[in-house]
């Protein structure tokens, strides 16, 4: 088992973990669902750190200078941090499927509720206290505005490696089309709380090959141990249990 799971795998009792398998057609058009308003601002950006599960690329979240609002959020949410899962090889590696299907890989922007608890993790504790962005990515076409952070990446090879990265829009990550599914989830790595409401986007980005290697190129260990690539970082599919999928589309 990976050491960041030492704790344990599953939560007694959880009656909303993810990642989930999102059925299509069981999913409910919820008219009411609002667009997803994103404003992030680019200087926010500050390192992007390799944690031995993934890398972060972390952001300054003591204002409201990188913010979402609207989609199913009552409030405004920061941006702490975003970062990838992603397989071996392409046949898997994102911790959502739809109707079963695996992407290469997904990306996950983490934002916090910060008008109603003081700190970020104070909100990781509380079930409105997490938002996060969902997106596949698909294999087709170089993604340019993924390549800065690509070619930054061999800097935080090995674990607990951390570089500064001063200037980057994560909104050039987001598919241009607003359609999004939206649910009732927790986070997938430890402490797997059920704090987070989930706005999986339906369209996924394209990126290619090279830039999937990258991110395979990485290192769950640290300078000096045995090298150990840093794939299939996902947490497996939980039950659905009695949730509904909303979606924003009909």
């Amino acid at each position: 088992v990976h050491p960041l799971w030492q704790s344990p795998l599953t939560i007694p009792g959880g009656t909303r973990q993810s990642p989930i398998n999102i059925q299509w057609r069981d999913s409910v058009y919820d008219p009411f669902l609002k667009p997803l308003k994103i404003s992030y601002d680019p200087t926010t950006c500050l390192h992007i750190w390799n944690n031995g599960y993934s890398f972060l690329v972390e952001f300054d979240d003591s204002t409201d200078r990188s913010v979402i609002v609207g989609g199913p959020l009552e409030n405004q949410y920061r941006l702490k941090q975003f970062h990838f899962h992603w397989g071996a090889i392409n046949d898997w590696g994102s911790e959502h499927t739809v109707d079963s299907k695996f992407y290469p890989a997904e990306l996950h922007l983490v934002h916090w509720n910060a008008v109603e608890y003081p700190t970020f993790e104070e909100a990781v504790m509380e079930g409105n206290g997490l938002a996060v962005i969902g997106v596949f990515l698909k294999l087709g076409a170089r993604h340019e505005g993924l390549q800065t952070l690509v070619d930054a990446l061999p800097a935080v090879k090995h674990k607990d490696t951390v570089i500064e990265f001063d200037v980057f829009d994560p909104s050039c990550l987001l598919p241009s089309c607003p359609d999004y599914w939206t649910y009732a989830g927790s986070l997938t790595t430890p402490p797997l709380t059920e704090s987070v409401t989930w706005i999986i986007k339906k369209k996924p980005i394209e990126v290619d090959e090279d830039q999937l290697e990258a991110f395979r190129m990485l290192l769950f260990t640290s300078d000096g141990e045995e090298e150990k690539r840093m794939v299939d970082n996902f947490r497996p599919l939980q039950p659905l249990m009695d949730r509904t999928v909303r979606s924003s589309f009909q």
